[in-house]
């Protein structure tokens, strides 16, 4: 057969049949899954976290309890959601025992007036953004992050929030609105 390979050299198969595979002993298959969606669990991690040592933590620990979790691993689930899910809780008890680095380490403005948007270089708007985002409750935060970040859906997200999808529908709609109250003075 010679079919796609990615860089861990493993047929392209389904992240669910590479994690069976793991559930079985094979490690490179564990790699492929590692190497796949490597970018995207750090960036969630970072996102939530606003701090890149924080994300590399959280990206490897949520590797290590599922290669831990491997050998009771059923396909219940998208793996991705499966995984993110880990990621979610891991960003959430972090949280719980300190508030993001970089919220604290931002200098306020010289003149105590935030610049308008339009003047703002594009590292400005994120770091604002950060700001919004790390200020909002964790629910919302992680809610936001999966459905705009990572492209979740409701149920997906639902699941990994232990909740239902009109609870996240409800967590989306209260997080944009204080995104966009707490983003409206760099608009004026």
């Amino acid at each position: 057969m010679s079919g796609k390979t990615d860089q861990a050299g493993e047929e392209l198969r389904s992240d669910e049949s590479l994690m069976t595979a793991v559930r079985d002993g094979d490690f490179v298959a564990f790699e492929a899954l590692v190497l796949r969606h490597q970018r995207m669990v750090w960036s969630v991690a970072f996102r939530f976290l606003g701090d890149a040592i924080e994300a590399e933590d959280v990206a490897q620990e949520a590797f290590l309890r599922i290669l831990q979790a491997a050998p009771r691993y059923e396909v219940v689930a998208r793996f991705r959601s499966y995984l993110l899910g880990i990621v979610s809780r891991l960003c959430n008890d972090r949280v719980a025992k300190k508030r993001p680095a970089y919220v604290q380490d931002l200098p306020d403005p010289a003149d105590g007036q935030e610049p308008p948007l339009a003047l703002m270089t594009e590292s400005e708007c994120r770091v604002d953004v950060r700001r919004a985002l790390a200020n909002l409750p964790p629910n919302q935060r992680m809610a936001i992050i999966l459905r705009y970040y990572g492209d979740m859906t409701y149920a997906e997200i639902a699941v990994m929030l232990e909740t239902t999808p009109k609870a996240v529908e409800r967590l989306l709609a209260r997080g944009r609105a204080l995104l966009q109250a707490a983003l409206r003075p760099l608009l004026e």
